[in-house]
Parts: C-alpha cells; structure tokens; sequence
C-alpha cells in the first residue's frame, strides 16, 4: 500500500498569496507533488492581531519566529494604521492559476483574523454570515462551489462544524489530531470527514529545545520515519514555507520522498480512505504544545498536537 503524506497549504494573508503562492506552486510542480491550497478571500486584517499580544505565550510565540520577518511591516500594520487589502479582489488570478496548474483548492476563512480570535465565542448567526461570505467569494471566483474547509487558526465552534454537513463540503480539516475521524459534537455526529493536521507546524517547534533552523526539517522527518497506518497531514503557510522557510521546506519535500511517501492533495489522501470505517470523535478545544491558546482537537487522541 503506498504511504500517503497531504500537504495542506493555510494562505493567510495577501503578502502571502501574492508571493508566497507562486513559490510555493513552483516547487511543488519541480518535485511532482501534489497540495491543496487553503485561501483567506476577504480583507487582510492582521494588523488586529497586536490585541494578541496580552495572551499568555504570545510574546514568547513571535520571539521564537520572527513576525516581522516572514509578515513583513506593512503586513503586521494592515487594518490599523494602513488599509486591509481585500485578497479574494486583488488576488483572484494567483488563485484562478493555482487551480488552473491542477492544484486542489478549498476555502481557509473570509477574514483570518476575526475567524480566528471570535469564532469559538460565537453563536450560529455570526457563524453562518461569517462562512458564507467565504463561500459567496469562493463561489464567485472559481465559477463552482466550495468543497473543502480548513479553519483559520484551527478555531471552531459547534454551528461551524454542523455547517460542513449542511454546506455539502466532501471533506473538512479543521482540527488536530492523529488520524481521520468522523466529529462528533455532545454525541452529534456530523457528516463530515475530519482530516486533521497530525504533524506539528514548524513555527510551534523552531526554537524550542535545542530545534533551529539547521535541524528543524530532521526533526519533522523523525516523526515522518514510521508510517502510520492512515498516513499524514502536514500544514504548511504560504508565508513561512513559500517565504524565508522555501529552503526548510524543500528538504522536507527531498526526505519525504526519500522516505517513500506520494506527496498528495486532501482529496486525494480522503479518496484513499474509508469513510464508513473511521472512527467517531468528540471536537473539543485544547491546549496545543507551541500555539498561543485552545485548538479544535479530537477529544480521544491523546497525542492531538501531533508532536512526540
């Protein structure tokens, strides 16, 4: 049976939709490997995110991977002293592209950071307005209608999972963990495969004990050596990976291949499954080792943060 790892690509931002995307296409393309690409479509408001900033373990977060560097300074201003570009608007060609170059594309959020810091606070109504506009704007540039979701900054809530059933979507990623799973939310099942991130993301990990960028990319490959049973889904941003982490990232691409694994989409990683036999979990919000705050993970894995 051939080992399966799907590269799941978070788009946060239009700094790294214009630049990152293009990057990140070309070296797929070099080393024949497959992605799907998950787009932010509405107004790039990062600059909202320095409320962020009296969380516990913020500070500590943007010491260890430089902010700056991979946002760059008119990124980390959009919103507040300077004017939030709208992605879906000023990129929709980038995107167009991607998807013409036969890359799997889904939806990642309509504003990435009111998604990422309100959602799990909020009610059904908000919820659905929220996802729509992501859908609509979707919708508008791709001629066709969303089939993937992947949650900024892996935050949910229950009206938006009970969403991916109602919205028809195949397949959605939304939460961590260690291996497909079918959610469930207070004994709710939701028929909606969840294809967690089951591998940790180099910014949780650079930095931390003794991990730099001379081993980082070792390090990944260690947990990548065994095989699971289910393969793996590793998230990669178009900001750090299609930045100044390209080179980090191509060693991975080299060992993963070395390692035997076909480098593939979402959907091709969910075709691989069985969906009537994968297990029921509960989504809860926890704490995982290198983010700031509580995650959507599998309530059963014990190891949701993917990191050993």
């Amino acid at each position: 049976m051939t080992k399966q790892l799907a590269l799941k690509i978070d788009v946060d931002t239009y700094r790294g939709t214009r630049e990152g995307v293009p990057r990140l296409v070309e070296i797929l393309q070099r080393y024949n490997a497959q992605a799907t690409f998950f787009f932010s479509l509405g107004p790039d408001h990062t600059g909202r995110a320095i409320k962020r900033v009296f969380r516990p373990g913020f500070i500590g977060k943007v010491s260890r991977t430089s902010v700056v560097e991979h946002y760059g300074i008119k990124t980390l201003l959009y919103g507040t002293l300077l004017p939030s570009p709208d992605i879906g608007k000023k990129c929709a060609d980038i995107m167009r592209m991607v998807k013409m170059a036969g890359f799997e594309v889904g939806i990642h959020c309509y504003d990435h950071i009111r998604w990422q810091d309100h959602v799990a606070d909020k009610d059904a109504e908000w919820t659905r307005r929220e996802l729509q506009l992501a859908v609509d704007r979707y919708t508008e540039i791709f001629g066709e209608a969303p089939h993937a979701h992947a949650a900024a900054g892996w935050q949910m809530n229950r009206h938006a999972l009970r969403l991916m059933q109602r919205l028809g979507f195949q397949y959605s990623s939304d939460t961590r963990g260690t291996h497909p799973f079918i959610p469930t939310v207070n004994a709710e099942i939701i028929a909606c495969p969840q294809l967690p991130t089951t591998l940790p993301t180099l910014d949780e990990l650079m930095n931390r004990d003794g991990i730099t960028l001379d081993n980082i990319a070792e390090h990944i490959l260690k947990l990548t050596a065994q095989p699971s049973a289910t393969g793996h889904v590793y998230t990669l941003h178009a900001e750090l990976e299609g930045g100044k982490w390209l080179p980090i990232f191509e060693q991975l691409l080299q060992g993963w291949q070395a390692q035997g694994y076909e480098l593939v989409a979402m959907q091709q990683y969910l075709q691989g499954l069985d969906v009537s036999k994968l297990p029921r979990h509960e989504v809860v919000m926890r704490e995982v080792e290198g983010r700031v705050g509580n995650l959507a993970v599998a309530a059963e894995d014990n190891m949701a943060a993917g990191i050993a």
